[in-house]
């Protein structure tokens, strides 16, 4: 619940933030006497939808920090051996990555790891306990690669941007359709009432769920572009076959929803069209059929 409510008062704080300082400012309105001037909502959605992914990218790197009590593990002072060889194996991958050395962070939990930050010089590479103790260190080393490979892929910078956009198409079209709801279905002549209101948030939460089905599934692909990055960095793909085969058999630990686009695990076959990442099977199978490393 931390850390849900953590990533949910982000959100709800910069989209109160926006609204009354477009409101002052006059971006917000878009209501206007002769009805909807659209060029401002579009300006206003597009303010809303993109700041928000935005800060949230900004500070992706605390909220995972904070969320998931992770560790950062000092470079130069490494607690203990396997800390020592986790940096040295993430810079490695970094190194052969072409991009900056990412923090290392270690947190309590089933198996799973994630990578944040908001670009590829300035990232975060985190894993768990469960991880660590339940694979070896040549699957461990695919699991890194693969997160190395989201961070060099610029997979975070991508991902905040579809969401920016389709959050703007979001905020629009829910507000085109209320006001269109609340012209011809409740006859309000002059200004807004309540049936604009409702079917607002009624269409926001309706177009919310499908924005959603649209940015899982450029997730489901980036996913497979992580595994071919894990292959190339480590130089074969069987590693990563085996990592994912063994976490396949493994109970898989939550993340928080802001980052679960990053982690490593699958999700299940319920309610495909939302998982952002594919089956374990099928990530197996596109390695398996890929023509090179």
């Amino acid at each position: 619940m931390k850390r849900i409510a953590l990533f949910l008062l982000t959100n709800i704080a910069v989209l109160v933030v926006l609204s009354a300082s477009m409101n002052i400012l006059g971006v917000g309105r878009f209501l206007t006497a002769n009805g909807l001037d659209l060029n401002q909502l579009l300006v206003f959605s597009a303010i809303l939808g993109f700041t928000g992914s935005i800060i949230s990218l900004l500070i992706s790197k605390w909220m995972a920090k904070r969320s998931t009590g992770a560790r950062v593990i000092d470079p130069q002072h490494p607690s203990n051996a396997r800390e020592a060889w986790l940096v040295d194996t993430v810079h490695q991958l970094a190194d052969r990555a072409g991009i900056g050395h990412p923090e290392v962070a270690i947190y309590e939990g089933a198996p799973n790891a994630f990578a944040t930050g908001a670009n590829r010089n300035n990232a975060l590479v985190a894993v768990s306990t469960g991880l660590l103790e339940s694979m070896t260190e040549a699957e461990v080393s695919a699991v890194l690669g693969h997160e190395v490979a989201h961070v060099a892929n610029g997979d975070m910078i991508t991902l905040t941007l579809i969401q920016g956009v389709v959050n703007t198409f979001v905020v629009f079209f829910a507000r085109v359709v209320g006001y269109f709801v609340d012209r011809t279905i409740f006859k309000t002549e002059r200004g807004v009432g309540m049936g604009y209101y409702i079917t607002v948030i009624a269409c926001e939460l309706l177009f919310g769920v499908l924005a959603s089905i649209i940015v899982a599934w450029f997730s489901r692909q980036r996913e497979y572009r992580a595994d071919a990055g894990a292959a190339r960095l480590l130089g074969s793909r069987e590693p990563m076959i085996h990592a994912l085969a063994r976490l396949g058999g493994l109970q898989s630990g939550d993340l928080p929803k802001s980052f679960e686009a990053s982690g490593i695990s699958g999700g299940s076959a319920i309610a495909a069209l939302f998982n952002t990442h594919p089956p374990i099977p099928a990530r197996i199978h596109a390695l398996q059929v890929a023509q090179s490393v």
